[in-house]
């Protein structure tokens, strides 16, 4: 059994709030308020994750956004008066984010960009270090280049020793490159102290929790796939329609059925890594696209819950309410009883 990450075992993202949204009052205002905090904390999680944007706490020069940091500190106070605990996920920095690769070239070759980055978990940190028993924070959503892995690696190391000035019991999330694919984990150094835990994302195999999604290119918009299927066919149909580097994760299990044994290999080594480590292992976003059959969904989450649940590996799902993957849309309203057993 890997080291447990307490209060952090089970729990959901609150995405497209504070994060890949127009951050505009009235969506800030209404799109998360009280009482969803509310009904999450009767879901039998114990903690969001809390997706953010740098654009909510600074203008484009750095200056503080006092008011942003407001829906943080609200977002906090909801949670912990409901003994639900928060990760802090910063989604995008200035210079930075996952889904733009245009926007993100120079990042991690422009030393400004970067250190903009440190000053604002300087800020973070110093604002929420006095939460460690409730409030854990993840470094970067989403490094995709696997070319600067040396680079983020020398990058996880400043930023936490700056985030230790004003943070020094708060757990720090680390995850690696592919966009924080598990199979990466092996390319991060040995962990800084014994308060940090490995991050990964699982939404394999793509090409099934992400049946006609619009944003992937070359994937059709009336493209259906059931579950479980063989591994090969899922890298077949990979290759076929979107992107062979999109199966590369998967290639080395073509000989296994989509299920629980597939995610038993699939994670095997990242769980040998984090068992050398003694870290605990966390799975920051996973989920099936509302363009699935809710029973496909379903099947899914249970195979991917029970490997979870066998091993010890928290987690967070991807995502409360609408962003292609809300559980609590009517789409999932079916299933949504057998689901929440399934987080």
């Amino acid at each position: 059994m890997l080291k447990s990450f307490e209060g952090f075992t089970k729990g959901i993202n609150l995405g497209g709030w504070l994060s890949q949204n127009h951050l505009t009052p009235e969506h800030l205002a209404h799109f998360i308020t009280e009482p969803d905090i509310e009904k999450i904390s009767s879901f039998g999680v114990d903690h969001v994750r809390l997706p953010i944007d740098y654009n909510l706490v600074e203008d484009e020069e750095g200056n503080t956004i006092e008011s942003g940091y407001l829906y943080i500190d609200n977002c906090i106070q909801w949670c912990t008066s409901r003994n639900l605990n928060v990760v802090l996920d910063l989604h995008k920095t200035a210079g930075y984010v996952f889904d733009d690769s245009e926007y993100s070239a120079s990042f991690f070759h422009n030393a400004k960009l970067q250190e903009r980055f440190m000053k604002l978990w300087d800020k973070l940190s110093a604002r929420y270090g006095q939460y460690s028993d409730h409030v854990a924070f993840e470094l970067l959503n989403e490094v995709v280049d696997p070319d600067v892995a040396d680079i983020w690696n020398s990058m996880i190391e400043q930023a936490i020793q700056r985030i230790r000035k004003n943070a020094p019991d708060t757990w720090i999330l680390v995850g690696g490159t592919r966009s924080n694919s598990i199979i990466t984990l092996k390319d991060l150094n040995t962990p800084y102290d014994d308060k940090i835990a490995f991050n990964f994302h699982c939404y394999e195999p793509l090409i099934v929790t992400h049946q006609a999604a619009h944003w992937v290119d070359g994937m059709p918009e009336d493209y259906r796939l059931d579950y479980p299927i063989s591994i090969q066919k899922c890298i077949d149909e990979t290759e076929r329609l979107i992107e062979p580097d999109f199966a590369f994760p998967i290639k080395p299990y073509a000989d296994l059925m989509c299920g629980k044994d597939f995610f038993r290999h699939f994670f095997n080594e990242a769980i040998l890594i984090a068992e050398q480590y003694n870290v605990p292992l966390y799975c920051g976003e996973y989920g099936v696209i509302n363009m699935a059959a809710p029973e496909i969904a379903l099947r899914w989450y249970q195979d991917i819950h029970a490997v979870f649940e066998e091993y010890g590996i928290a987690r967070a799902a991807w995502t409360y309410k609408e962003m292609d993957f809300g559980i609590t849309d009517e789409h999932y309203s079916p299933i949504f009883e057998e689901l929440l057993k399934n987080l």
